[in-house]
């Protein structure tokens, strides 16, 4: 129930016990204090707010609390905690879509805890003042850089931007250390943040306890939240700069057919001698789906000897004089096998993430 309506029937039940007694002084007492008191909770309550000798407007106990400036935004949750840090976020390409890049200077306190911890546990401190100490010369301590890589391995972190918006706007990660002060984020899971590389900042924060820590790994992991919560479309798909990588990686070109395998495609690209648009008939392990394909060829040619060879859309098949199937060749690029090599990784890399 509103404090003016609890204020108002008190006054009212005042005013009739003292309306015989006292009469209109009482009654005029009793208005004053429920006026002030309406006051100090909220200026506005009774039209015109009250103002000081300079003009400026009364704040009340609402003004105090609310808003942006007030109590809870201003001094609670806006201010700085411990376990957490803050910096520019920069792009990640090496990274998988379940890791960030976390700088040094920013790693070392937010583990700082648990480092402690584990240098006395593995007996390379013997109390806490000679770790901290070891931390504070750590470019001659290598051991700290090898305690803390082996700490960040089983301890995830959150990444938050502002304003969060939706549950997309907080995930986890999984911290890998980096040089330089800036933060490394994949490309890819950026739309959920909304954020991009033009000097944007984010948040880190620690997960402590156990229960956070699991939430983290269960619920909020990147690479478990690729869908929109709000329509279900797919959140984490390649944009600009992207798609010309992906486009100039698998356009075609039809100077210089090479029939190699993928290393020594590779090793000729090194060398400058073909480049990623440029066609080359692979070398492919029989398969059955193309041996027993009903697939009619486009052109067979047959050799004085008595081999064939069988050419099709995206494959060549050549036949032994036995008529047996010898090699299987398929029309690629360069920019086609380098481009399966990075699915094919990733790939291997979101397994081994789900069982982290």
């Amino acid at each position: 129930m509103d404090d003016s309506v609890l204020f108002t029937s008190s006054s009212s039940r005042i005013e009739a016990h003292y309306s015989d007694r006292w009469g209109d002084v009482v009654i005029s007492q009793v208005k004053l204090l429920q006026e002030a008191v309406d006051i100090l909770l909220d200026t506005g309550v009774r039209g015109e707010p009250k103002r000081d000798g300079y003009n400026k407007v009364y704040k009340s106990f609402s003004d105090i609390i609310g808003g942006k400036e007030g109590r809870f935004r201003e001094t609670l949750l806006g201010k700085r905690v411990d376990y957490s840090g803050r910096s520019v976020i920069v792009v990640g390409p090496s990274l998988s879509l379940h890791q960030c890049g976390l700088p040094r200077e920013i790693a070392i306190e937010l583990f700082q805890t648990f480092l402690i911890r584990d240098l006395i546990r593995k007996h390379f401190a013997s109390n806490t003042a000679t770790a901290k100490r070891q931390i504070k010369e750590r470019e001659k301590e290598p051991i700290v850089w090898e305690i803390l890589q082996e700490v960040m391995q089983g301890h995830p972190v959150l990444l938050n931007r502002a304003p969060t918006l939706h549950r997309l706007g907080i995930l986890a990660f999984q911290p890998i250390l980096v040089g330089g002060r800036a933060i490394c984020l994949h490309p890819l899971v950026c739309k959920g943040f909304n954020a991009d590389f033009d000097g944007d900042q984010m948040a880190v924060h620690l997960p402590l306890s156990l229960e956070a820590q699991a939430e983290a790994r269960l619920l909020m992991f990147s690479h478990i939240n690729l869908l929109s919560p709000a329509i279900g479309d797919p959140i984490c798909v390649p944009t600009q700069d992207m798609l010309i990588g992906l486009y100039v990686l698998t356009i075609g070109n039809r100077r210089g057919i090479c029939a190699n395998s993928s290393y020594d495609a590779l090793g000729a690209y090194r060398q400058k001698k073909i480049g990623l648009d440029s066609p080359l008939w692979l070398r492919w392990k029989l398969d059955q789906r193309v041996v027993g394909s009903s697939e009619v060829p486009i052109e067979v040619q047959y050799e004085s000897l008595g081999a064939s060879h069988e050419i099709y859309g995206h494959y060549l098949i050549i036949r032994s004089t036995k008529d047996e199937i010898r090699y299987i060749y398929i029309r690629t690029t360069l920019g086609h096998i380098s481009f399966y090599r990075e699915i094919e990784e990733a790939v291997q890399g979101f397994s081994r993430a789900r069982r982290i």
